[in-house]
This record gives C-alpha cells, sequence and structure tokens, in this order.
C-alpha cells in the first residue's frame, strides 16, 4: 500500500496515494534521549514530515521525546528499535545490519527490538508507523544508516575528548575505538561519555565499496528463537490474571444478535461471563470470557443465538460473478484512454474474460490480541501493522487520547495485509469487549483469540474480479488496440483513504500495474461495484490479479505474433524498462531457457512484474500429470537495486512465490452463498504446503542504487508464468484463478 499523511481537524489521517519515494535528508531531526537503565548511548528520531508528505499536514505534528532507536549498553551489546512489524519477513535482522553498518558494530554484539507505537517511528515517507507497501527498508535505508554514522561519530568525539586527541585520528572497528597511540575503548565504556556529546548535523556515510554487512548474506537475529520454538508470538503473551476472549460473530457480515441463551454456557467450568459486544461492520455478537481458551471456546459453541439479518446484503458468489461478466463488457470509468478503432480491421483478435476470487490472508497465527483498560489509559500488545493508526481507533473507541494508549508491538505470525486495517477492526472490537466486560463489574485484562474457523469466515478479503480484454493484433504481430475492462470492489472506498486514493470513481489499488512496462495502446476503465464483503490489500495489492492478466496475455499475443515470449516482451518494454530487461535476462540466463531442452512433458513458462519499484521475473518449469498442474522449478532474476540481506531476499522470494503458487491450487477461494462465508480452515480453504514447494532459485541483479520493496513483489509474476507454462503443455489458456484445466 501508498500512504500519505493529512490532518482532518485535530486528527491526522493516512491517506494513500501513488509511489511513495524516501523523505530528503534535510527533513531528518536527530533527538538525543536520556539514558535507558543500565547507562549508554541513546540516539532517537523523530520526522515532522518528509516532501509531499509534509505538505499534506496543515499543523506540526506534536513532537514527543522518542524512545531509543540504538542502545549501547555497558557491555557492548548494541540494541536497535525496529520501528516495523516483525511477521516473517527480517526485518528485525536487516534493519539492525543497516545502523551496525554505519556504527562499525560487532554483529555478534547486535539486538533486535520491536518499537512500541510512538511518533518517533513513524516510516519517514509514509508520515505514518506501518509495516506495508514493501517500505520497511526501503524508506528507512538512509534513515537507520544515519543513526549509526551519528552514534559513531559521538562515539568518536568522547574518546578523543578523552585520550586528548583529534578526533580524525581515531578508527572504530566491530565495536571497538582504536587511537592513534594504540589506545582501546570499547563502545560499552564510552556509552554514557558519547550520550553528553552533541549530535552532529551531518554524517557522511559509508562508499557501498566499503559495506562489511550490507549485501553479504547474514543468518536472523531471531531464527534460533524461532526454530527453537522460544520466540513469543501475540498469541503466547499473557498479561497478569488476563482472561480469554472469544466472540461468536454474526453469520453474514453486519447482522445483529436478535437474541441469544447463555445457559449452557454458563454451566461450562470455567466460564466467567457471557456478554453481548459491539462488532465489525455495525453489527453486535456474543463474546464468552473465561479462565482459559478451550472453556472460552467451548462455551461459544454451547451457544444459541437467533441472528438478525435482515438489513444487510446477502452476497453469492455465483450470482456476483454472473454481474461482473456483464458489467464487464460495458465501458467503465476512465483511467487510461487509447484508439480501439483499428480493433475491427485487425489481422488477429485475442477476447478474453478473467475472473478472480474473494480470497483469505490465513496467517499462520491467527488474529489476537491483549487489552488493558483503565480509566486513565489503556495497554494493548498486538501484532499491528498500523500502529499509528490503531493507536487513534483504541483511543477513540475506549475515550481516550492517543497518547494514552500504549501500543506493544509483539511477534507476528503472520499477516500479508490483514494486520493492517483501516477501521482496526478486531482491536476496536478488543477494546468494546473490554468496556462490556468493565460494566459487568470486572478488572481484568482480556485477551482475544481468534480461531482460524473465526479468520477465515469473518476476517478481511482480497476483493474478487472480473477482467475483460479485447485486443488487436496486425499482420506484423504488433498490438494496435487493447480495450480493457475491470470489474470489482474498492478497497479503500469509505475509508480515510477514499479522497487520496479514488480517483474518477476508481480506486488505483484496482488498475495499478495494468500496461506496464509495455508500450501498447491501452484503453483501461473500471466499474467498481458495492458488496456486502469487507475487502482490504493482500499481498501486492491490486499486482495479484493485473499481473495475471497482463502477463498471460502479452504471453498470448507473443505466439499470435509468433515470436519467443522472452523476444516480444523485450521488444515491447520502452526506456522505462531497463530494469525489466535486466531481470528477465538474469532469469533466462540462469534459468537455461532456449538453451537447455526439457524432459518430455515439462514447459517452460515466463513472466515479470514490477511493484514496489521492485522488478520479477520468472522462468519457471511445469508438467502437467493425470490432469494436474505440477510447478517442478522457479528462477527468478531480481531487481531491487541495493540487496540489504542477500537471505532475506531469497526468503522473500521463496515465500512470495510460494503464496502465488497458493492462488492456483484447486479449493484456494473464499465463496459466499446467501451472505456466508463456504470455507472455514485449511480442510477447504488451500493454501500451498511443502508438498507444493518447487525449487527456487534466486538471481539478484547487481546495483547500489538505494533499495526498493521486496515484501510483495515475489508474488504477482508466479501465476502467470506457471499459466503461460501450462498453454504450452496443453494449448489452453488458463483465465481464472484456481487454475481448472477441465474447465479451460
Amino acid at each position: 500500500m501508498r500512504i500519505e499523511w493529512l490532518n482532518q481537524g485535530s486528527v491526522a489521517t493516512p491517506l494513500v496515494s501513488g509511489s511513495a519515494t524516501a523523505a530528503g535528508v534535510s527533513r531528518r531531526g536527530f533527538m538525543k534521549a536520556g539514558a535507558v537503565a543500565g547507562g549508554g548511548l541513546v540516539l532517537g528520531f523523530f520526522m515532522p514530515g518528509a516532501g509531499r508528505w509534509a505538505n499534506a499536514q496543515q499543523a506540526p505534528a506534536k513532537v514527543y521525546e522518542p524512545n531509543a532507536f540504538l542502545h549501547i549498553a555497558p557491555d557492548n551489546t548494541v540494541t536497535v528499535q525496529v520501528n516495523r512489524l516483525e511477521f516473517g519477513q527480517g526485518v528485525q535482522t536487516s534493519l539492525p545490519m543497516l545502523i551496525a553498518e554505519e556504527l562499525d558494530a560487532d554483529w555478534s554484539q547486535v539486538r533486535g527490538a520491536l518499537a512500541p507505537a510512538g511518533d518517533q517511528y513513524k516510516d519517514p515517507a509514509f508520515g505514518i508507523q506501518i509495516t506495508g507497501g514493501s517500505g520497511s527498508i526501503a524508506h528507512s535505508y538512509t534513515q537507520y544508516r544515519e543513526i549509526g554514522a551519528k552514534a559513531r561519530q559521538m562515539l568518536i568525539a568522547a574518546a578523543a575528548e578523552q585520550w586528548k586527541v583529534p578526533a580524525a585520528q581515531i578508527k572504530t572497528v566491530k565495536g571497538t575505538l582504536i587511537g592513534p597511540a594504540g589506545q582501546k575503548a570499547t563502545y560499552g565504556s564510552l556509552a554514557d561519555a558519547a550520550m553528553k556529546q552533541p549530535v552532529p548535523a551531518t554524517v557522511t556515510l559509508k562508499d557501498p565499496k566499503d559495506f562489511t554487512l550490507i549485501g553479504k548474506p547474514t543468518r536472523r537475529l531471531d531464527a534460533r528463537a524461532k526454530s527453537t520454538g522460544k520466540q513469543q508470538f501475540g498469541i503466547d503473551f499473557k498479561a497478569p490474571d488476563s482472561k480469554v476472549a472469544v466472540v461468536a460473530r454474526p453469520p453474514v457480515f453486519g447482522a445483529k444478535v436478535a437474541k441469544f441463551d447463555a445457559s449452557k454456557a454458563k454451566a461450562i467450568k470455567g466460564v466467567i461471563d457471557v456478554l453481548e459486544v459491539k462488532t465489525d461492520r455495525g453489527g453486535s455478537g456474543v463474546v464468552v470470557i473465561a479462565d482459559g481458551y478451550w472453556p472460552a471456546k467451548s462455551a461459544r459453541d454451547a451457544l444459541v443465538i437467533d441472528w438478525d439479518t435482515s438489513g444487510v446484503d446477502k452476497v453469492s458468489s455465483e450470482k456476483q460473478v454472473a454481474e461482473y461478466k456483464a458489467l464487464a463488457q460495458k465501458p467503465g470509468n476512465p483511467v487510461r484512454t487509447a484508439d480501439t478503432s483499428k480493433l475491427a480491421g485487425a489481422a488477429k483478435k485475442i477476447s478474453a474474460v478473467y475472473e478472480f476470487p474473494y480470497l483469505a490472508h490465513a496467517p499462520m497465527e491467527p488474529l489476537n490480541c491483549v487489552v488493558d483498560l483503565r480509566k486513565d489509559g489503556c495497554t494493548v500488545w498486538a501484532g499491528s501493522q498500523f500502529q499509528t493508526v490503531d493507536q487513534g481507533a483504541i483511543a477513540a473507541t475506549a475515550g481516550l487520547k492517543p497518547e494514552q494508549v500504549v501500543l506493544n508491538t509483539m511477534m507476528a505470525g503472520g499477516g500479508f495485509g490483514r494486520r493492517a486495517v483501516p477501521t482496526s477492526d478486531y482491536l476496536v472490537e478488543a477494546v468494546n469487549i473490554a468496556k462490556v466486560w468493565q460494566a459487568a463489574g470486572h478488572k481484568q485484562p482480556i485477551k482475544v483469540i481468534w480461531s482460524r474457523e473465526d479468520d477465515i469466515k469473518g476476517g478481511y478479503y482480497r476483493p474478487s474480479h472480473v477482467h475483460r480484454a479485447d485486443i488487436g493484433i496486425d499482420a506484423k504481430g504488433e498490438i494496435v488496440a487493447w480495450d480493457h475492462v475491470i470489474v470489482g470492489q474498492s478497497i479503500t472506498s469509505g475509508t480515510p483513504f477514499e479522497p487520496m486514493m479514488v480517483k474518477n470513481g476508481v480506486d488505483s489499488t484496482m488498475v495499478e500495474g495494468m500496461g506496464e512496462p509495455y508500450e501498447v495502446p491501452l484503453n483501461l476503465s473500471a466499474h467498481t461495484v458495492k458488496a456486502n464483503v469487507p475487502v482490504l490489500w493482500w499481498r501486492s495489492v491490486g499486482s495479484t490479479h493485473t499481473a495475471f492478466v497482463m502477463e498471460t496475455l502479452i504471453d498470448e499475443a507473443a505466439h499470435a505474433a509468433k515470436m519467443d515470449p522472452v523476444a516480444y516482451r523485450k521488444k515491447l518494454v520502452g526506456e522505462k524498462g531497463k530494469r525489466h530487461i535486466a531481470a528477465l535476462d538474469l532469469a533466462v540466463a540462469k534459468s537455461g531457457y532456449g538453451k537447455k531442452a526439457l524432459p518430455k512433458g515439462q514447459a517452460y513458462g515466463v513472466a515479470v512484474h514490477e511493484s514496489f519499484n521492485t522488478v520479477i521475473a520468472y522462468v519457471v518449469v511445469a508438467s502437467v500429470k493425470n490432469g494436474t498442474p505440477k510447478l517442478h522449478k522457479v528462477t527468478a532474476g531480481v531487481h531491487c537495486n541495493t540487496a540489504v540481506n542477500p537471505l532475506t531476499i531469497e526468503a522473500q522470494i521463496q515465500g512470495a512465490a510460494l503464496m502465488g503458487l497458493g492462488m492456483t491450487l484447486s479449493g484456494a477461494a473464499i465463496t459466499l452463498k446467501d451472505g456466508v462465508v463456504e470455507q472455514q480452515n485449511f480442510s477447504d480453504y488451500t493454501v500451498a504446503r511443502m508438498t507444493d514447494m518447487p525449487v527456487i532459485d534466486v538471481h539478484i541483479v547487481p546495483s547500489n542504487d538505494p533499495p526498493t520493496g521486496m515484501g510483495e513483489p515475489g508474488l504477482p509474476p508466479l501465476a502467470p508464468a506457471f499459466a503461460n507454462a501450462l498453454f504450452k503443455l496443453t494449448g489452453k489458456r488458463l483465465r481464472k484463478l484456481p487454475f481448472d484445466l477441465a474447465s479451460a
């Protein structure tokens, strides 16, 4: 997601916008905070605004004394506060690497810690504290390096003062200061003295040729704890004396409780109370609060609830898709215009209709949080992707000021966007539970746990879409006309993001990636529909469907033109596509495409796509056995500019590719009947498993340019590359996800 910052009255509101760029260093301000317990050097950071994001602010944000970004303890341990959520993507290692690089720290003594919600931890480009838009490294690359460089200069200044030598004669190596006469001191021994030095106004950052950490494959700091089961995630956390809450939510979104019988539920040992509570989208539900999860869940199962579903729309997928297809035959609101008159006289034509279902995020760790609500404040523990927004929503729900809310960032087991909701749905619900709990005479903190079924049946989804494309190709194989219509829900409609995201009735996330990077005469329009299904960004947002459409249609056009699909793509890429060609060439060269013959029954497929300023090219090898597609190997060409930690990038590509593969597997769809989601667990909602995992080779295009996003770009090109390989094997063009070769 891409976000700007806008003040609406006294409440700051995040707004999604177009491409985000990192803030200029001239807007950065560093502050020196008091030493934390145990002494040491602490550097904090606050950015009041950045570039055009700052221009949207009507008044300066209140500046709070920042928590430490960097703490050097007397024992030489360096703890870096990570201003993001760590939920598997590796920022708890990569961000500390940036500080450690410029600090010349001993990497074996570096630790990462997740920062709570706080103004000083806002993304330098987005203006809010967020983990999203694949922006963690891209946006904080300079920020974190400068923090490390300034801390190093302060340590040098302290040593120069103590040793009475020029600062220029002092060197730093792996957490040690070395003087001209052989003097030595650890960072930890001089941390308190360094704290008293002025923070340098400017610093010179290292030349990439001098990097000792950045660009080097580095094992993750959290790997051992996670692999041994010692890592505490949000769902593991329990506040002292807290009770567990499980909610029976309405089967149809926005429905309400008509009446309920809790007699059997209250009879279960360990159950403390059963209460009616507000839920998302104006609905209501019944919450069971007990001593533990099992009695709470068992009691919920014993509830007898009559639901009032009058007044809420009841979506059925089959009917919805039919309506979308009919609407796609008509022009929508214009997004991009081009002459379509040559369609009628084209030598060859491609006419296609694509269908994409709703998708659940389905992270391994379902939603959860702990809320300790008091009259004068509220403390929350949650794996939040959206700390600034969530902190504000918690405060508003509790009747508090944002500064009265402490939001602790917990390690999370996945999210893919589900933990960054503009409505802060699960956190608002949890605070409402805490309110009715207290109104009933209770005081203990509440731990709200969603089950897998709760998450899949009652969460927010990637929107369902239909695309209609008509393409004209002349006798030379050139695309002379392309008329394209997209139908679907808006992710941002009805949220504070709408004013910046929705233009001419079209949510820009719905159409992002269309036409790019090819120079084609694309006439693009879109219909935005309303539906009583909550929708949200899903890993790589609009590119989840636009990349599939673009890359399968370009592949089809290449075959119609009787050209090699790789050569055809390179022919269509304009001047802006140099990075696309570099990534594609690398993937092709490493895969053996065009040179290495495959075993009988296997075929290559190709796709390339840019999202979040990163280009990913895939060359895949696939087969079909007994009517079932099988992906054997993926070769990735990655252009993300500077690769801070190549091991993290490899993991990101592998995870994203597997998630992209999951979209193609039978059963990978959320469907509704009479307003009720039909799937409820991994038994009937397919996600990719280890048995589906192909060999994935990752190759990175060398670059010293500032890094671009990596969390999401690995997903979009996988499914189209797979589909293109299957076409070579079956002669069938797949127009629908998940794949269904029998009906293609």
